[in-house]
Order: C-alpha cells, then structure tokens, then sequence
C-alpha cells in the first residue's frame, strides 16, 4: 500500500488512553446514567427551569431550551452573483 500501513508491524491504530476520543469512557457513564435515572418527569422539571431562568433574563438558559426545542437555525449567507455577459456583437439586444 502506498501509505505505509503494511508496514506497520500489525500493530493496532487504536488508543488504549482513557481520553480517547474515539472511547470516551466518561461520555459512556454518561449515558449509562441517563439510561438508568433520567424519566419524563425529571426531563419536564429540567426544561421548565431551563424556560423559567430564560424568561428571567438567563441568556444561556434561553439559548439552551430555544436549541433543544425549535432547534438550531441552519446557517445562511447572503450571495451576491454578478455576471458579465460576453456575447458576440452580433447577439447583443438592440
């Protein structure tokens, strides 16, 4: 193979580091939690204090409920095309 891995000496790519991005252990207890504790009632009581502190003026709560209720806006740019005609002479409009 041109990029070298046949010479790698079949050793593994892979991390055995605990912060391996690949193998976020932490991101693994994470949602081991929410899978055993986390309920309805809970997730109720969470986006009414999310929305109660961004009505009082919490702009990280506001942004944080508004992301995970409507969504993020998608991203827009604003495209100016100019095109410059290079007809022959001959087709110009009179």
């Amino acid at each position: 193979m041109p990029d070298g891995r046949k010479d790698n000496g079949g050793h593994s790519t892979r991390s055995n580091k605990a912060n391996d991005k690949r193998r976020n252990l932490n991101k693994l207890l994470l949602e081991e939690y929410i899978e055993k504790n986390f309920d309805i009632t809970k997730l109720t009581k969470l986006m009414n204090k999310l929305y109660k502190d961004g009505i009082e003026g919490d702009t990280k709560s506001a942004t944080l409920f508004l992301n995970y209720t409507l969504g993020k806006p998608k991203e827009t740019k604003d495209l100016k095309i100019e095109m410059e005609k290079n007809f022959p002479a001959w087709m110009e409009e009179e």
